[in-house]
């Protein structure tokens, strides 16, 4: 057990007899009143989000994760498989599962499977990626001094912000924490 003041983002926990990922934390210290934690839990069963409110030295049971190194082959639109690197067996996870992870994955990558009780729960995706964009508008001449940005859609169907001078053919690392444009990939 943890105080709830020890709670990070991503975490696993069990709250009311289910798994919740912890999605966001707010440490308030309001006045001369005791510190609260406020935080968003997403249920990995049914994908809802909940606010909910601890107090700072409430208790709060982590989850130990089993995590196996799979690799991505394919999806069928709702169900993804993954294979085990070294027994190659495969393992079929819903989307509800994996949620908005699904916009960074592409076939033959390599990542971590997260597993409680023999069940996969959840991924775990590396800090950044490397997608091509497939549509956006023309760059615009001079812009490249401009820090101005534009739209532009990614292979996996995820949509960011990138600078003007980037095309159509072009590989981008995004940042998987908050789908922003880190910088250009080399091809």
């Amino acid at each position: 057990m943890i105080a709830a003041r020890q709670m990070r983002n991503g975490m696993i926990i069990l709250y009311n007899k289910e798994l919740y990922r912890v999605a966001d934390i707010t440490h308030l210290t309001p006045g001369n009143l005791r510190a609260l934690v406020q935080a968003r839990l997403l249920n990995l069963k049914n994908n809802n989000s909940y606010d909910v409110r601890f107090r700072a030295d409430e208790s709060v049971e982590p989850v130990m994760l089993d995590r196996k190194v799979m690799e991505f082959l394919y999806d069928t639109g709702d169900i993804y498989v993954f294979m085990d690197t070294t027994t190659y067996e495969q393992t079929e996870i819903p989307v509800g599962i994996l949620g908005e992870a699904v916009k960074y994955l592409l076939p033959n990558t390599q990542l971590k499977v997260e597993f409680y009780n023999g069940a996969p729960v959840g991924i775990e995706l590396p800090l950044t990626v490397d997608l091509a964009i497939v549509e956006t508008d023309p760059p615009m001449k001079g812009a490249t001094a401009s820090g101005s940005s534009k739209i532009a859609k990614l292979e996996t169907g995820l949509v960011v912000k990138v600078p003007q001078f980037l095309q159509i053919g072009d590989v981008v690392r995004i940042d998987t924490r908050d789908n922003s444009f880190v910088e250009r990939a080399k091809k």
